[in-house]
């Protein structure tokens, strides 16, 4: 039974769930997607302390100060950052303070050391600041138990820096998605070696595996292995269990030497078939009887990439615990140039940019024209190299004209 490119993601999407989550270190969380809310320990900040170099005074007894009419006082403590025993402040005297440092009982302002003459045990000042100037009270930010952070948000910089503050060492989070990359053919050669004549360099796996990474998950290239049925077959039993995801490239369709669908079709939770989009029509999905997901993709690059961001890429990130839509999410762009699409077929074009939005247009928009001169052929995996994204294109257009508006999937950029 054929499915749209829509309902094979919605299955791929309902089968999908976050993996469990895991406790870890808060230097081992960047990138990953938070299980549960994060709550603030204490405030921020934990106490009043000071927000420049300067005095720590009670801004009564300064009134009136100024360049013309300074004011000399007893300097009775020094107050570095991190100091934990704070003498009340002496009246009529100041104390030396730096940035971050405690606030003396008594200090209601601070005069920064730039009106003054940095005295250590007398100091002459010539600014009568207000009462709270440049004074960060206790909780200004966060009261405990405040939420920080939510659930389902992905920790980048600011948000380790968020828990950290709110006194976390350790984070509850989905891990990582480890993901096996398999290509399959015999003509399969390493990069960089000699072809013989039939024989092609394995592109795929390093394809995959760099998606997989981008994707925020952790490849394990396997890369490539002959058409085998039985070798096949041995290093699928091999890795399943030790990953979360096995995506193969290649070995799906009705050909003779398909051994991926020969080996897994039998599994009963794996489905394959054709999909109606171009490139990308032979795919296969499950799961193997020990949960490991499987898909299985065509062999032709620009087959895997278009499958990869439109299926694998939405599953790896539900698995990591992100929200991911159902529907396919696009932006609105405009196309430079014409070309031709299949009936029938949702085509997923390679395209690159060619002028940025100019502000003439009623709608805003780029222009985009075909990465490669020779169209959407799946085969055509040196242009891929040039392209911005992929332009989708309903199954009922046959012709995309110079000018029509079209749709570019989001986050598609090679």
């Amino acid at each position: 039974m054929t499915r749209t490119a829509a309902e094979h993601r919605r299955a791929v999407l309902t089968t999908v769930t976050p993996l469990p989550p895991v406790t870890v270190d808060l230097t081992e969380t960047g990138g990953l997607v938070l299980a549960e809310d994060v709550a603030s320990t204490t405030p921020i900040p934990l106490f009043d302390n000071s927000a420049m170099d300067g005095y720590a005074v009670r801004a009564a007894e300064l009134t009136g100060t100024s360049e013309q009419h300074p004011r000399t006082l007893e300097v009775c403590a020094d107050i570095p950052a991190g100091a934990t025993r704070i003498a009340p402040l002496v009246p009529g005297a100041v104390a030396r303070i730096m940035t971050g440092a405690p606030l003396p009982e008594g200090a209601d302002a601070i005069v920064p050391v730039e009106y003054s003459d940095g005295g250590t045990e007398h100091v002459r000042l010539t600014l009568a600041p207000d009462v709270g100037r440049h004074v960060r009270r206790a909780g200004d930010d966060l009261s405990a138990g405040d939420v920080v952070l939510t659930a389902g948000t992905t920790l980048g910089a600011r948000q380790v820096a968020a828990a950290a503050a709110a006194g976390h060492g350790r984070l509850r989070v989905h891990p990582r998605p480890r993901v096996a990359v398999i290509s399959t053919g015999t003509e399969l050669i390493t990069p960089g070696t000699r072809p013989e004549h039939g024989q092609i360099p394995d592109s795929n796996s390093y394809l995959l595996a760099e998606l997989v990474r981008q994707a925020g998950a952790e490849p394990v290239r396997i890369g490539a292995v002959p058409d085998d049925e039985a070798a096949f077959a041995r290093l699928i039993a091999e890795t399943s269990g030790q990953v979360d995801a096995i995506v193969c490239s290649g070995g799906v369709s009705v050909g003779a030497y398909d051994v991926v669908k020969a080996v897994l079709a039998p599994e009963p939770q794996m489905w394959f078939g054709p999909v109606a989009m171009q490139p990308g029509k032979p795919q296969g999905f499950g799961r193997l009887g020990d949960g490991t997901l499987v898909f299985t993709l065509p062999g032709n690059p620009v087959s895997v990439y278009v499958s990869f961001e439109v299926f694998v890429a939405p599953a790896l990130h539900r698995l990591a615990g992100r929200l991911v839509p159902e529907k396919i999410p696009v932006t609105a762009a405009r196309a430079w140039q014409g070309w031709a699409s299949p009936a029938g077929r949702e085509q997923f074009m390679p395209v690159r940019v060619v002028t940025a939005a100019t502000g003439t247009d009623p709608v805003e928009v780029v222009r985009v024209q075909p990465a490669s001169a020779r169209g959407s052929g799946s085969h055509l995996v040196g242009t891929l190299a040039s392209a911005d994204a992929l332009a989708r294109v309903p199954a009922d257009v046959t012709d995309v004209h110079a000018g029509d508006m079209i749709e570019l999937l989001e986050g598609t950029d090679p």
